[in-house]
C-alpha cells in the first residue's frame, strides 16, 4: 500500500517527532512502536444498568427468563477476572447491553450472558437446554465453535475458522450479531494487552469482522470498531490525526455555525420540519481518504457535515432542491441511495454543497425509519420469530446469508470458501436492471457472467451471450450502473476454464469451479499423481508406496483411496509437498532396514528434484498465467495455487519473481512436454504506418504462417498505428518465422512479443 503522502503529512503534523520508517507498513509486521493513545475508559458494566435498557421493550416474563440466565452466568464466572482485574461477569453483562441497545429478543440477551459458559467453565449443552430451552443453547453452542481466527496461521486453518463463523451466521443470524457484540466490548478493553496481541486482535477485526458489520448495515458498529482497530494497528498516526481533527474544530467551528444556522432557516422558511446534526469523518475515514488519494490533511476538506432528518421520504428531495437553492452542488457528487440502496440496504440522498469560503460541505438527507436502519442495520425492527414480516433489509440480508451456504455446497475446500466470501463481503456496488425493471446489486467491476449468476447458477452455466442495453456484448464485459441486462442461454452450454479470469462475484467463481471439478476427475488425478511423484523423488522415496503405508497414509488423511488423494493434489485442495513428508513420517522400522547394508557413515545426498511435464492440454488444473502467456520453448516455473491448480509461468516473469521471493516453498520446477497436440496464445505488439490495406497485408502473411488470430486491437499514436494481436502458434520457433515475416511486410515498422 502507497502510504508516501498521508504518512509524511502525518509525520510533520506530530511535532517534530516524525520517522521516514512509518511510510510503510510490512504486513508481517507490529505496525509502530508509538505508545497507543489512552482512550476514554469504559465503564464496567453492571446488570441493573441492562435491567434498565431491557425493562423499555421487555415484557416482565422475558425479563425474569434473562435475570436467571445472568445467575447462572455470575455463578458459573464466579472467581474469574479478566486481565484488567475486573470480574469476568462484567464483559458478558457489557455483551448483553449492546445486544439491548439493538432491541434483540430475551433469547438473544440470554445467550449474550451465557455466551463464555460452554467454552471457559465446561457446561454441557444439555443443561443448557433443559435450563433455558434449545434456542438459547444452540446459540450459545454456535457462539462456543468459533474458534479464534489466528492470521498468522496455516491458510487452511484460517479458512476453515472463518467457515465455521459464516456457516453459523448463516443459520441463525443472532450469531454474528451477539459475536459482533463480544468483539466489539474486547476492542474498547484491548489496552490491558500486551502490544503484539492488540496488533493481531486488531488486525483481525479490521480484516474480518469490521466488513462483516459494514455488510449487516450496522454503521455505528462499522466505524467505532474500524477507529478502534486504526488506533491499535498504527497508533502513532491515530494519534497524530486525532490532535489534528480537534485543532480544525477550532478553526472551523464559525463555517460550521453559519452553515447550520442558513439550512435550518431555509427549511423552516419553507415549511420543513427537520433535525440537523453536525457529522464528523472516523479518523481511519480521514486516513484512508489521505492515502487512496494522496492528500495531505489540509487537502481534506470534507471532514465535517450535516446529517438532516425529514418526516418522511417526499419531503427528502424536496430538502434536496431547497438546499441546492441555497448553496451550489458539487458536480457529480448528488447519489441517490434511497431509489437504489446499498448492498447493505442502507438509504440516503448525499450531496456535496459549497459552502460559506468556498469550503464543500457534505448533507446526508434522510428519515428517521432510514437513520434507524443505518444506524443498527439488520438488528433494526428485530422480528426474528415471524419471518412472514421481515423487513427488506432483513430479507435482503438473509439472501446474502442464503448465498454463503451456495458456495458452502460448491466449495471445494475451507481456503477455497475463504477467498470466495472475502470477495462477496463488503465491495462498492453497482446497480444494473433485469428486463423486468427488477434492481440487482453487484459488486463493482462485475461483469455480465456475475450477473448470470446472481439470477441463478442455471443461467450462468448455460449461459452463452449477452444483451446489454439491447446490444450483443461478450460475457466478459464490466457492467455500469443502470444497465438492462439480458442473458442468452443455451442448454448445451457448459462453464469454461477461461470464465475464471474475469467473474468478479465469489458465488460466479465456486460455481464455476464446482463445475469443472466435476468433468476433470481423470486430468486433476493425473495431474496430482505426476507432482506426489515429483515429491517423493526429490525426498529419495520410491513414488511406488507400500500398502501398508497407502493403508496408513489414508487413515492419516481422511481420504477413501489414493485415487482422491491425488484428484485433491491435482485442484489444489492437497499440498503434494505436505503429502510427500507425511508419507516420510510414517514409514516404519522395516522400510528403514532396507538400507542398513549401505556404509552408515556415508549420507547419501537427496535427488535432485525431477520437473513436472507440462503438455498444456491438462485442463483447468494447469493454466498458463496470462500476465506472460508462455509458449513451448520458453524456460518455464510452475507455481502451486491452492484456488487455481498448476499456475504456469516464464521465468523471466518479473510478476513470478516478486511472487517467488515471498513464497518460495510453493514454486516447482517444470518443463514442457516432447508431443504438444494444440496451439497456444502469444501477445504481439505491431508499430505500422497509418495507410491503407496495412490490416490485411498483415493478415495475409500471418495466415502464410499458419497462425490464427484470435483478437485485434488498435489505436493511434501520432503517425502511427499500435496493432495488439493474440494469435496462435505451435512454439517459440514458430513465433519467430511469424515475426520475421511480418517484419518483411511494407508499413510495418517494429515487431515485439508483448509480456505483460
Amino acid at each position: 500500500m502507497n502510504l508516501m503522502t498521508a504518512d509524511s503529512e502525518l509525520s510533520a503534523m506530530h511535532d517534530g517527532q516524525a520517522s521516514s520508517s512509518h511510510a510503510a507498513l510490512p504486513e508481517n509486521q507490529f505496525a509502530e512502536a508509538a505508545t497507543i493513545p489512552s482512550p476514554r475508559p469504559v465503564a464496567v458494566a453492571s446488570f441493573s444498568q441492562l435491567t434498565e435498557k431491557l425493562e423499555k421493550y421487555l415484557p416482565s416474563a422475558e425479563l425474569r427468563r434473562v435475570r436467571d440466565a445472568f445467575r447462572f452466568a455470575d455463578e458459573k464466572h464466579l472467581g474469574q477476572v479478566r486481565k484488567s482485574g475486573e470480574p469476568y461477569i462484567s464483559h458478558p453483562i457489557a455483551v448483553a447491553e449492546i445486544c439491548a441497545d439493538w432491541k434483540l429478543d430475551a433469547q438473544a440477551i440470554m445467550a449474550a450472558l451465557l455466551h463464555d459458559v460452554i467454552e471457559d467453565q465446561d457446561v454441557k449443552k444439555e443443561e443448557l437446554i433443559e435450563r433455558f430451552g434449545a434456542p438459547v443453547a444452540a446459540l450459545v453452542d454456535g457462539l462456543s465453535k468459533l474458534d479464534k481466527i489466528e492470521f498468522q496461521s496455516h491458510i487452511d486453518a484460517q479458512g476453515e475458522n472463518f467457515r465455521k463463523m459464516l456457516l453459523a451466521m448463516a443459520r441463525d443470524v443472532r450469531v454474528i450479531l451477539i459475536k459482533l457484540a463480544d468483539r466489539l466490548h474486547n476492542m474498547r478493553t484491548l489496552d490491558v494487552m500486551d502490544r503484539p496481541k492488540r496488533y493481531r486482535i486488531a488486525r483481525e477485526t479490521m480484516e474480518v469482522y469490521v466488513p462483516i458489520a459494514h455488510r449487516l448495515g450496522i454503521n455505528s458498529l462499522y466505524r467505532e470498531m474500524q477507529d478502534l482497530s486504526f488506533r491499535n494497528i498504527y497508533p502513532f498516526r491515530y494519534q497524530t490525526l486525532s490532535k489534528a481533527v480537534k485543532a480544525s474544530r477550532g478553526n472551523r467551528r464559525e463555517l460550521l455555525s453559519k452553515v447550520h444556522e442558513a439550512v435550518n432557516g431555509v427549511l423552516e422558511k419553507n415549511g420543513i420540519h427537520a433535525e440537523i446534526y453536525g457529522r464528523e469523518k472516523t479518523l481511519f475515514g480521514i486516513y484512508r481518504k489521505m492515502r487512496n488519494q494522496h492528500l495531505s490533511f489540509s487537502q481534506v476538506l470534507d471532514i465535517y457535515g450535516f446529517r438532516v432528518v425529514v418526516d418522511s421520504l417526499p419531503q427528502c428531495y424536496v430538502t434536496l432542491g431547497v438546499l441546492h437553492a441555497l448553496y451550489k452542488p458539487l458536480p457529480g457528487k448528488v447519489q441517490d441511495y434511497i431509489a437504489m440502496p446499498k448492498l447493505n440496504n442502507y438509504q440516503s440522498l448525499h450531496t456535496t454543497l459549497i459552502g460559506p469560503y468556498g469550503a464543500p460541505v457534505e448533507f446526508q438527507i434522510r428519515t428517521p425509519e432510514m437513520h434507524h436502519v443505518a444506524e443498527t442495520g439488520v438488528a433494526a425492527h428485530w422480528l426474528y420469530k415471524d419471518e412472514g414480516n421481515l423487513t427488506d433489509l432483513q430479507q435482503h440480508s438473509l439472501g446474502w446469508l442464503q448465498s454463503l451456504l451456495d458456495i458452502q455446497q460448491q466449495t471445494g475446500n475451507s481456503a477455497e470458501f475463504l477467498e470466495h466470501v472475502k470477495i462477496d463481503l463488503f465491495p462498492d456496488s453497482v446497480y444494473v436492471f433485469t428486463p423486468k425493471s427488477k434492481i440487482v446489486a453487484l459488486p463493482r467491476e462485475a461483469t455480465a457472467l456475475d450477473f448470470a449468476y446472481s439470477i441463478h447458477t442455471d443461467v450462468g452455466d448455460q449461459a452463452i451471450a449477452v444483451k446489454i442495453n439491447n446490444e450483443s456484448a461478450p460475457l466478459r464485459t464490466e457492467l455500469q450502473n443502470g444497465d438492462i441486462i439480458e442473458i442468452i442461454t443455451s442448454p448445451n452450454s457448459r462453464p469454461n476454464p477461461t470464465w475464471l479470469t474475469f467473474v468478479r462475484t465469489g458465488k460466479a467463481r465456486s460455481a464455476i469451479r464446482s463445475f469443472l471439478r466435476t468433468i476433470n476427475l481423470s486430468d486433476s488425478a493425473e495431474l496430482g499423481r505426476r507432482l506426489l511423484a515429483q515429491e517423493f523423488r526429490s525426498l529419495s522415496l520410491d513414488p511406488a508406496i507400500p500398502a501398508d503405508l497407502i493403508e496408513k497414509l489414508l487413515y492419516e488423511s481422511g481420504a477413501k483411496s489414493m485415487d482422491e488423494i491425488y484428484v485433491d493434489i491435482g485442484v489444489g485442495k492437497r499440498m503434494a509437498a505436505l503429502v510427500a513428508r507425511r508419507v516420510l513420517g510414517i514409514i516404519d522400522d522395516q522400510s528403514k532396514k532396507k538400507s542398513k547394508n549401505k556404509d552408515a557413515s556415508v549420507e547419501e545426498p537427496p535427488k535432485k528434484s525431477e520437473p513436472v511435464i507440462i503438455f498444456g492440454s491438462e485442463g483447468v488444473n494447469v493454466q498458463l498465467s496470462p500476465c506472460c502467456l508462455p509458449i513451448p520453448g520458453d524456460a518455464i516455473i510452475g507455481q502451486l495455487n491452492l484456488s487455481r491448480g498448476l499456475v504456469v509461468h516464464t521465468t523471466e516473469c518479473s510478476q513470478a519473481k516478486r511472487l517467488i521471493a515471498k513464497e518460495p516453498d510453493k514454486w516447482i520446477n517444470v518443463v514442457w512436454g516432447e508431443e504438444l497436440n494444440r496451439r497456444f496464445d502469444c501477445h504481439l505488439k505491431l508499430l505500422v504506418q497509418d495507410e491503407k490495406g496495412i490490416l490485411a497485408r498483415i493478415a495475409a502473411e500471418v495466415s502464410e504462417s499458419d497462425v490464427n488470430i484470435s483478437t485485434v486491437g488498435m489505436e493511434t499514436q501520432d503517425k502511427f498505428t499500435v496493432l495488439r494481436l493474440i494469435v496462435q502458434v505451435e512454439d517459440r520457433a514458430h513465433l519467430a518465422r511469424l515475426m520475421r515475416r511480418v517484419r518483411h511486410v511494407p508499413g510495418v515498422t517494429k515487431v515485439s512479443r508483448e509480456r505483460e
